[in-house]
This record gives structure tokens, C-alpha cells and sequence, in this order.
């Protein structure tokens, strides 16, 4: 990577911080050109906890190989002599207990700039979860369908209902609405009391869910034309 090349790559407010040192440092940051490659990706990606100026460009590429390595599964220790391999060697050389060498490597991870880039590399566990909230849905769906006792069907089917519903409209989201007048509420209560009726007959064995589906809100010769 040249200096220039991490100049377009990085922030406006941050290209004035790029010089020939870090891009060196940066290029030599692991002679395994798979890792080198990694944190260089990480190093331009969690730029965000750079915007307040607070922390030195150097600083925050010393958090950034950190927190790479221990993505990569590494152990605080491991990954503090991988980050700074000479000051390791050093503390090794200078006969430096175990205990002393585990106080540095802590004091540096519980630091905060560590923590900051350590936010930025966090994944939702809802996108990490993903393929098992599809076969949770998947399941529920098979046991509405298969499933021998009327109960777990319906309680599946409410369960799918649940979770598939459609997200709330936000702040800012167009939202069209519609008075809540006596009519609409008399019909609202009543479709409730409706479902509770026929979830107490599913679970008593009076009525199976195939009667629900069947069933109508309004008889079609009682109706009236308005």
C-alpha cells in the first residue's frame, strides 16, 4: 500500500495523519501477508472513533492490529506480543515475571481506544444468528402444518404471526393513519373477544384450527348492502 493509496482510502479529515512512517508500519505489520492484508482492512474501516480527534493515528493503528488479532482467536497476551514484538522481546529479556507481563497486557486492553475499535468490530448478534432465526421460523412453520395436537399448531401459527409481523413505523417513517372511531373499536374489541373464544375451543378440543379458517366473521345472506 502506498501513501497515497491510503490517503483515498481514508477519511478527508484524516489524510493530513498519513506519512511515510505509518504507511511503512502498516505495510511491515505482519510478515503473513493474509493477517498484513486483515488489519489493513480493519485500520480503514473503524476510522468512526478517530473523529474526534483524540487519539493519535499511530495509537489507533497499534488498537486496530490488537484487536485483529484477537478477532483472529489470539490471547491478550499473544496478541500484545504480536502487536509489539520488540517490547515483548524486551520485557522477555529483561527477565520480567509472568505477573508483571499480564499487568501490561491488561492495562492495554482495558484501554480505551482498544475498547473503541473493539465496539466497531462487534457484529449484531441478529445478523450473526441469522441462519438460525430462519430455521426457528422454518420449524414453527412445520410444526402450524404437521403438528399432531391442534394446540401447538395454533400457538405456532400465533408464534409465526408474532415474529413476522411488520416493524413499527419510526420517527421520521411516512405514516398514514385512520380515526379510531366507535365503529372501529366495537369491531376491534369484538374480533378480539373472537380469537380468544377460539383459542379456549382449539385448547378444550371443541374446534379444530381447520374450523377457524373456514369460518366466516359475517353469514353472507345476513349481510346488508350500505
Amino acid at each position: 500500500m502506498t501513501e497515497d493509496d491510503l490517503k483515498r482510502a481514508l477519511p478527508s479529515h484524516l489524510r493530513a495523519s498519513v506519512t511515510p512512517n505509518l504507511v511503512n508500519t502498516l505495510n511491515q505489520i505482519s510478515t503473513d501477508p493474509i493477517v498484513a492484508e486483515n488489519i489493513r482492512e480493519n485500520f480503514i474501516s473503524y476510522t468512526a472513533v478517530l473523529k474526534d480527534g483524540k487519539f493519535k493515528t499511530e495509537d489507533y493503528l497499534s488498537a486496530v492490529a490488537y484487536v485483529s488479532f484477537k478477532l483472529m482467536g489470539h490471547s491478550n497476551e499473544d496478541a500484545y506480543a504480536r502487536t509489539f514484538p520488540q517490547r515483548y522481546a524486551a520485557l522477555i529479556a529483561k527477565g520480567a515475571s509472568k505477573k508483571d507481563i499480564s499487568a501490561y497486557v491488561s492495562a492495554f486492553a482495558r484501554g480505551k481506544l482498544v475498547n473503541l475499535v473493539l465496539e466497531q468490530s462487534l457484529v449484531p448478534t441478529w445478523v450473526l444468528n441469522q441462519d438460525i432465526h430462519q430455521k426457528a421460523i422454518n420449524h414453527l412453520a412445520n410444526l402450524m402444518v404437521n403438528a399432531n395436537s391442534e394446540k401447538v399448531q395454533a400457538e405456532a401459527a400465533i408464534g409465526l404471526l408474532t415474529h413476522l409481523k411488520k416493524p413499527e413505523v419510526k420517527g421520521g417513517d411516512l405514516k398514514i393513519t385512520i380515526d379510531d372511531n366507535s365503529g372501529m373499536r366495537e369491531m376491534r374489541d369484538m374480533l378480539g373477544r373472537l380469537a380468544q373464544q377460539q383459542r379456549e375451543l382449539i385448547e378444550s378440543g371443541q374446534m379444530k384450527t381447520i374450523d377457524v379458517a373456514a369460518s366466516r366473521l359475517i353469514n353472507k345472506d345476513e349481510a346488508t348492502d350500505v
